[in-house]
């Protein structure tokens, strides 16, 4: 009996990612397939003003599947997927943004998860390669050990997601698009799937400034979510936090005082986060790029 391929279009959303975009384009080139099959790549250059969009075009020398859209000025990430939802053809969807690499079997993971009818939406587990001496580098570790601990318990998808072709746009205003995402699937009554298996290498800020900046509209962008989508995300919830908090100390104890601190930048970020929302009504869907995330040594 001959099983049938599960075909996909995988997204790749770049402003300026001179340093990683023939990496993660050769990681995708290059990936493990079985069940899966990738029809097409096409890569959302937004207002790039480095090589970018040069190497995009080289590298679809060597890979015709690749295809570059450009968009003259910054429209947020969300704008970027809608371009490219209204230019794929699979009936699955892979979005991936330019800094990050999936390893070699990602893509058949998360795209063969499709098999069951009721999979909405699949994700993997991202892998910082920040060091964690530092005490950024700390939270950057602790914070995506806490994203696996909950998606093991609730999904949480996030860096790189793949979901069926549900829908025709996202809100362009979505600061936090995996998460519209999730909620989209969510309303349709499907699944989400978590596999960890399935890494995605990614690089979380190295400084206090580009964290703050990250995790403050992060918590923006899920308070826009809960009002606009009516979905709230697993890491809003106090009560898993609280577990998955309690599951880290008896995990790593003597890690404790470092925990601590990074517990109250966590809350100090969200604060600046909640008061951007409520007092300040701002929406930062179009970001500052967190310069110190890029640049990952592949």
């Amino acid at each position: 009996m001959i099983r049938m391929k599960i075909s996909c279009s995988i997204g790749v959303f770049a402003h300026n990612e001179e340093a990683n975009i023939l990496h993660l384009l050769k990681a995708l080139s290059g990936q493990k397939l079985d069940r899966a099959q990738i029809k097409e790549i096409i890569v959302v250059s937004s207002a790039s003003t480095d090589k970018t969009d040069d190497l995009v075009r080289q590298y679809a020398l060597e890979d015709p599947r690749l295809k570059l859209f450009t968009q003259a000025k910054r429209e947020g990430k969300s704008s970027a997927i809608n371009l490219f939802i209204e230019n794929s053809s699979e009936p699955v969807l892979v979005v991936i943004s330019g800094d990050v690499i999936p390893t070699e079997h990602t893509i058949e993971l998360l795209v063969s998860a499709f098999s069951d009818p009721q999979t909405g939406a699949s994700g993997g587990r991202p892998l910082p390669v920040n060091s964690d001496r530092d005490f950024i580098g700390y939270c950057v570790n602790l914070l995506w050990r806490m994203h696996h601990r909950m998606a093991l318990r609730s999904p949480k998808l996030g860096e790189m997601i793949a979901f069926r072709r549900l829908m025709s746009s996202i809100p362009r205003e979505s600061a936090v698009d995996e998460a519209s995402i999730e909620a989209i699937v969510r309303q349709h009554g499907l699944k989400l799937r978590y596999i960890p298996e399935a890494g995605i290498i990614n690089k979380g800020p190295e400084t206090f400034r580009d964290f703050v900046k990250q995790r403050r509209r992060i918590q923006n962008g899920h308070l826009w979510l809960m009002k606009h989508q009516n979905y709230q995300v697993v890491s809003q919830n106090k009560g898993t936090l609280l577990s998955i908090l309690k599951e880290e100390i008896m995990a790593n104890p003597t890690d404790l005082p470092r925990l601590a601190g990074a517990v109250l930048l966590e809350i100090y970020c969200r604060l600046l986060g909640s008061w951007d929302y409520y007092v300040k009504g701002k929406n930062p869907f179009t970001w500052d790029i967190s310069s110190s995330t890029k640049k990952i040594k592949a």
